[in-house]
């Protein structure tokens, strides 16, 4: 089979697409022949070299991918060959075909594009576990999301409305409309305006880590939940704790890649539980901003490191690429 590779850390012109070993699924695996992945920011740091995959994931880029089920390991039960089927994955997703426990494989939701659930099997493990599972957001309270124009962004938005919350979310103005078509309350031109000067959030999901987090706990309301999942801010910030104390704030900092494989597979069930209904409603949609071919992937972090795209960039092997509304 044919995947996108990484001979040396560097820009966008690292990734190459070349020969490699066609993967077989083991027990309790199922092999997947790849529709689409998506590209997210952890697939830009390990092109640059600083964040390697886990021990035993595939060494391509790609945390989640859609297609169709190829074969089957011994004693996966629940799937069919043939069946359309997305996944998250530890890594892999940049290839024609994929292996991935079978605890982290999921239906195509109803009336989603196969190509286009590639956008929703990170995002949606991502921000449930994080939004729901840990920092227990519930009807009535304000979510803030930070990033709210990318792939977690675009999610959380949906999820945080379909949940009952009044969403807060951190964009460049040129996205504010598409963000309020999608469900924000309230958005906010992190360029111009502080945000914890116009928000008390309950819960506030940030991808941005060090340059965020005394402005995130200024911003809390009492009991609320600050959740880190990323550091494009920076890794390392001063905690004034004294002032979390006093608002009785909870910190909490999580990563999905290199969590084990059975709380990967919980998540999952849940997702598959809480969150796949109200995609087949309608009430949470795939937000794709452009399918480019895999092997064009460096055309592809370039687009995602401009920052100027809305929701998903995907990688297709097969099927229409372009623009998509």
């Amino acid at each position: 089979m044919r995947a996108i590779t990484i001979p040396e850390p560097g820009g966008p012109e690292a990734l190459v697409w070349a020969d490699v070993p066609d993967p077989v699924p083991g027990p309790g695996e199922v092999l997947i022949e790849i529709a689409a992945g998506a590209v997210n920011r952890a697939d830009l740091m390990q092109r640059e070299g600083q964040y390697p995959p886990p021990k035993g994931a595939p060494p391509y880029p790609g945390l989640e991918c859609s297609g169709f089920v190829a074969a089957l390991g011994e004693g996966v039960t629940g799937f069919a060959a043939g069946d359309p089927v997305c996944a998250l994955l530890s890594g892999g997703g940049y290839a024609e075909r994929v292996v991935v426990p079978a605890g982290q494989v999921l239906p195509v939701p109803d009336g989603v594009d196969t190509v286009d659930a590639a956008a929703l099997p990170e995002v949606a493990c991502t921000v449930w576990s994080n939004v729901v599972m840990a920092a227990h957001l519930t009807k009535g309270e304000t979510l803030l999301v930070h990033g709210g124009g990318s792939g977690i962004g675009t999610f959380a938005i949906q999820l945080g409305r379909a949940l009952g919350a009044t969403v807060a979310t951190t964009a460049r103005a040129a996205k504010h409309d598409a963000l309020r078509e999608l469900g924000a309350d309230q958005v906010i031109d992190y360029t111009t305006e502080d945000f914890e000067k116009l928000v008390a959030p309950d819960v506030i999901l940030d991808i941005m880590g060090g340059s965020y987090l005394a402005r995130n706990v200024e911003a809390l309301r009492p009991d609320g939940r600050l959740v880190i999942i990323g550091t494009q801010g920076g890794r390392k910030a001063e905690l004034h704790i004294a002032r979390l104390l006093a608002k009785r704030g909870t910190l909490i900092a999580t990563a999905l890649r290199f969590r084990p494989a059975e709380q990967k597979a919980e998540i999952v069930r849940q997702v598959r539980e809480h969150v796949w209904p109200l995609v087949a409603s309608g009430a949470i949609r795939p937000i794709v901003d452009r399918r480019i071919p895999m092997p064009d992937a460096p055309e592809a972090h370039r687009v995602v490191e401009a920052g100027s795209h809305l929701g998903k960039v995907l990688l297709v092997t097969t099927g229409t690429t372009g623009a998509r509304a």
